[in-house]
């Protein structure tokens, strides 16, 4: 790899979408933060693989499919740039010493099997585990993502949790995102996978709430395998101070045509099926 020739000057703005709740009574907030579609213009200069490589590591339409959530009292958070671009479940300091020019924008952490494998906050790798880049980032704009993009998001999402909290006495968090059907090497996935970190980020009232809907609806499920929960359950689930965080995982093709990464026809069912999950977690979240 070679150094990237494109200043960086641009500050990365409006990284989030967030619409909030048409009636403000629950402390229930639901995120997205998979979904973005942003590649820019620089990205794609850089790239040795192509877009749609990096667009089947979306989680496509996740953020349409839980827009129920917004008139049934909560508040939606969604990501607008891509996960290949910026990571948001993951802590900025999960950074790949292998992609910059130079220093990385920020100190470290120890590197874990994900930061290994070119899956860090910067993701190295595409959807086959080929390197993204033709060039090495500039340590200046691994900062520009970083503060931009991931701290901007986080920073808003905290600060809505806190506010439910102070309203509420309590936040409730629900993170969606999907999951590839087919991955090589495991056994095939249930419909759906709930990740509380083996029960210490939410809830177990909400976790088994949450399963016993979708095992109603007909789905299949799974807790915390493969998907224990990311960076965002990690940080902010806190039961004992009563901010509860639940990820929930979604097989694409149970709406998606994978390859393509457009809408099936499973699109509609499933998106009316999350209506009816959602009308459940807003009676829980009401205390009824």
């Amino acid at each position: 790899m070679v150094r990237s020739q494109h200043a960086a000057t641009k500050v990365y703005d409006k990284p989030f979408s967030y619409t909030p709740p048409k009636d403000s009574a629950l402390p229930l907030l639901f995120a997205s933060p998979h979904s973005g579609t942003v590649y820019p213009d620089r990205m794609r200069a850089d790239l040795c693989v192509p877009l749609m490589d990096l667009r089947r590591t979306e989680d496509a339409f996740i953020e349409e499919l839980f827009a129920a959530a917004v008139p049934a009292g909560a508040g939606l958070l969604s990501a607008r740039y891509a996960r290949s671009f910026v990571d948001l479940n993951r802590d900025s300091l999960e950074l790949d010493r292998r992609m910059f020019d130079g220093l990385p924008p920020r100190p470290c952490g120890v590197p874990g099997p994900r930061v290994e494998a070119g899956l860090g906050c910067l993701p190295r790798v595409g959807a086959k585990g080929q390197p993204i880049y033709a060039v090495r980032m500039p340590s200046d704009e691994g900062e520009r993502r970083l503060a931009g993009v991931h701290d901007a998001y986080h920073d808003h999402l905290s600060r809505e949790l806190q506010t439910l909290k102070l309203r509420h006495g309590r936040a409730i968090l629900i993170d969606c995102h999907s999951m590839p059907s087919r991955q090589p090497g495991r056994r095939p996935l249930p419909d759906i996978v709930l990740g509380d970190r083996f029960g210490s980020s939410c809830s177990a009232r909400l976790t088994s709430l949450v399963e016993r809907r979708f095992r109603k609806l007909g789905y299949s499920v799974a807790r915390n395998t493969p998907y224990a929960g990311g960076f965002t359950t990690l940080r902010y689930g806190r039961p004992r101070r009563n901010i509860h965080a639940l990820q929930i995982e979604i097989r694409r093709d149970l709406y998606l045509d994978e390859a393509q990464v457009e809408k099936s026809s499973g699109f509609e069912q499933l998106g009316g099926d999350l209506s009816r999950l959602i009308d459940d977690v807003c009676v829980f979240a009401s205390g009824r």
